[in-house]
Order: structure tokens, then sequence, then C-alpha cells
């Protein structure tokens, strides 16, 4: 049986979509037959949850947690004491590997592979995002032939024109649990369970409300609720997840916008196994990111998936990333950066059924080529 060890440098469970993507891929890979090990620095509480229970996956891979200090130095400076217990953890991660006989070494985080490079082989890199500021990595790993796979096309070109070579970088977008989020419950009945209002259209957005600093869009559905509030009073909006902090901005936001709390709901993050009631209860799914360089080239989000797996129909900014994904026959796509287009794509779905129908039955058709586990394949078919 081949050997396969995944290494994150990061806190696991997350609330963040990183840890879905992890573990979901690892029980892909031992689906597959490889015998597969995670290792996990504590970094602090975390590390007393469960994976399994936390995440719903199955106990068919051996989760390692290693020991790493967590520690925090005050104002600007916590900057530099995450870099630091990154370095620690990442070193941590290193030495236990280096003990350890695996097939292949496979990780989302340079340093470990950065570290490994200079005494294994059969490495593999997953990237989310490119900076200039880690070509030291990358330059090691392409002396080092480390297997490359990204996420998006945009990001592969970025990789290419460093210098790797276009076969040697695989483009693997993100996936989903198709079984999972395809739930046989009616909205009505989602809606019940879930305390949402049984006589309103909902129009739904699920996932963080900003990554690395950057907001996902959310201040346009809130300029889009203001005006189909104007339009249509039966509308609402439904945000679900988000940390206290980005929930408590947002909704500041909206008040000041004049949106108030029973026009758009912000419901905070909630256990991922309620998140198929709640997209299920919604009539529209809407994914407003704006045109930045992160969205438009370098993302492959999970919330994509798992919309088109729920059966809804979905309204989305025209970003290249989504249209790797998403086009004209199984979304409703506009232009970004304009909340009047998208609160006229929302119009189209919530007074055009058959409209909403048919490209939901094409979006949920579509995505059966997105489950982790023929992810998981392509990425095995390409490093073996």
């Amino acid at each position: 049986m081949f050997r396969l060890i995944y290494i994150t440098n990061q806190k696991l469970p997350s609330q963040k979509a990183y840890g879905i993507q992890i573990v979901k891929m690892c029980e892909a890979f031992a689906d597959l037959g490889y015998d597969t090990q995670l290792l996990i620095p504590t970094r602090g509480a975390s590390a007393s949850k469960d994976i399994f229970d936390y995440y719903g996956v199955k106990r068919n891979f051996k989760a390692v947690t290693l020991y790493s200090p967590d520690f925090y130095f005050p104002g600007r400076l916590d900057r530099l004491a995450v870099t630091i217990k990154s370095i620690i953890s990442a070193f941590r991660l290193f030495l236990y590997t280096m003990n350890q006989k695996a097939d292949f070494i496979y990780s989302r985080d340079e340093l470990p592979i950065y570290f490994l490079s200079f005494f294994k082989k059969k490495l593999v890199f997953e990237a989310h995002k490119f900076s200039k500021n880690r070509r030291l990595f990358y330059g090691r790993f392409k002396k080092n032939n480390v297997k490359m796979v990204t996420i998006s096309s945009g990001l592969k070109e970025e990789f290419v024109k460093f210098g790797f070579k276009p076969d040697e970088v695989l483009v693997a977008h993100d996936g989903v649990d198709v079984e999972e989020f395809n739930i046989s419950k009616s909205a009505e009945q989602c809606r019940r369970e879930l305390g949402l209002p049984l006589d309103k259209k909902i129009v739904g957005y699920v996932g963080q409300l900003r990554t690395m600093g950057m907001e996902k869009g959310i201040s346009s559905l809130i300029h889009a609720q203001k005006e189909l509030s104007k339009r249509y009073p039966d509308i609402i909006t439904v945000i679900v997840g988000g940390n206290e902090a980005d929930v408590r901005t947002h909704r500041q936001l909206a008040e000041k916008e004049g949106v108030n709390d029973k026009e758009m709901l912000f419901l905070g993050h909630k256990d991922h196994g309620l998140i198929p009631m709640y997209l299920k209860a919604c009539d529209v799914l809407a994914m407003p990111f704006p045109n930045v360089e992160h969205y438009a080239f370098y993302m492959s989000p999970l919330k994509l998936f798992e919309y088109m797996t729920s059966g809804r129909p979905i309204v989305a900014t025209s970003l290249p990333t989504i249209r790797e994904v998403l086009n004209h026959t199984n979304a409703i796509l506009v232009a970004p950066d304009d909340d009047l287009l998208f609160v006229s794509g929302i119009e189209k779905l919530v007074t055009d059924s058959d409209l909403a129908s048919k490209i939901s039955t094409q979006a949920l058709l579509d995505v059966q080529a997105y489950s982790w586990k023929k992810r998981a394949e392509q990425v095995l078919n390409y490093i073996s």
C-alpha cells in the first residue's frame, strides 16, 4: 500500500474553509487506497477537538498532532509572533517527517516542503496563492522538482511565468462532498428546522465575510438588499458565517445603509453539518466577489461547489476564476463591483422560476465532476 503524509502548518479544526479542504482530501486519498497520515501542529486549544467529529469525515486516515507553542505579542508585534510560531511549527513538522517513510509528502504550506526539499524527494506543494515574497520557496521547489498543484488556471500561469514548465503544474479546482450537500429535505423543512421565515424569498450567502483582510463582497449584498427592499418587500438576505468581529462590522454597515435586521439576517458561524440545510432553505445563492487580484485569479472557493450541489440557483460576479467552473448555462453571471447589476441578476431568478430551475439543474449535473474523490484521483494520477 502506498503511504502519503499530508502536512498542514495551520490550526485544525478551524472555522475557515482550508480545514474542510484538507480533511476531505485526506479522506479521499484514504478512500483511494493510500495509507494517509495528516500531521497537525497543536497551536493551542483547538488541538483538543476531534477533527473527525468536527468535520464529519470517516476515520479512514490517521491524524497526528505535534506540540507547537502558541503565544502572542502585544499590538502590531503580533504579526511577528504569527511568523515565529509558523517557523517553529514547520520545523517541528519537518523533524517528525524526516523519521517517517512515505511515497509522497503533500502540503499546501511552503515552509515544511522547503525544509524537506533538502533531504526528501517526491514532495508535492499545493498552491492557493502566489506571492513575489515567496520566490525563495518557489525557486527551491523548481530546482528540486517538487510537484506543483494549483487551484486555478490563473495561479498556474503565475508559476509558468516564474519558470515552471506547463506540464509541471496541475490545475485541480477545489471540490465538494456531493452526497453531503444534495439533501432530500425540502426548502420548507429546512426553514422550519433552522427557524427561518416561511413567507419570504431568501437570498443566501454562506462563508467567511473576509479573507486575508479583504472583504468578499458583503457590502455589495447590503447595497443590493437596500434596493431589493424598495422593489420586493418579501425578499430578505441571510448571511451565514463570519467571526464575531466581522459580523458586527457588517451589521453596523447594514444599519448605516438603512437595511434593518429583518431585511438582512447575520447569523454568524454555524456548524458545517448545518450548511446543506441553510443552502437548501434559500431561493437564490449569491457570490458577490469584488474584482481584486486574489479573487479574480487565485481562488477556487468551496462555496462555489457547495452552492452548485445544493440545487439552488446561483448569481455570481463574472471573474476569471469563477468562469473556470460557472457559465451562463449553470448560473447568472454579472460584472463585478456593480451593485445594480447584481440586483438585476437576483431579480431574474426570483421572478423566473423556469430559469432558476434550468440553471440549478445544470449546475447540479456539472458539479458531479468536482467531488473530492475525483480531485484526489486527478492529483494522484499526476504525481504518481
